[in-house]
């Protein structure tokens, strides 16, 4: 793919990235609730229906990006999820996450470097 990425499909990838990151929450409110209850089938049909946005979002972005470059964006995930549990979910946020993120963050710029280049 030796062509130029524009500025909206990377939007439209780290987009695609925050909805899939939105997923756990959902999921992690559904496994507080009693199983089968009126809160927990919500919360799992919410799951649901991101990750059909989620779906339709990525087969659209893997259009535009070759697998390994979107798949290595999609490890960006990790950082929305500690986000969100900080922000909802009042969990803390170590040094070893963050050092962690940073390290994941670090190979996903590796892997974007090389996206211009034809190999």
């Amino acid at each position: 793919m030796g062509k130029r990425v524009k500025l909206i499909d990377l939007v439209m990838l780290e987009v695609s990235v925050v909805v899939y990151s939105l997923s756990t929450v959902a999921a992690n409110m559904a496994s507080k609730q009693e199983f089968l209850s009126l809160k927990y089938i919500m919360f799992f049909g919410l799951d649901f229906c991101i990750l059909g946005v989620y779906a339709i979002l990525w087969q659209q972005v893997i259009k535009k990006f070759q697998l390994s470059i979107a798949y290595a964006n999609k490890s960006i995930t990790l950082l929305w999820s500690m986000l969100w549990n900080f922000l909802i979910f009042s969990q803390g946020i170590t040094p070893g996450k963050v050092a962690g993120v940073l390290l994941v963050m670090a190979g996903v710029i590796v892997m974007n470097m090389g996206e211009g280049q034809n190999v």
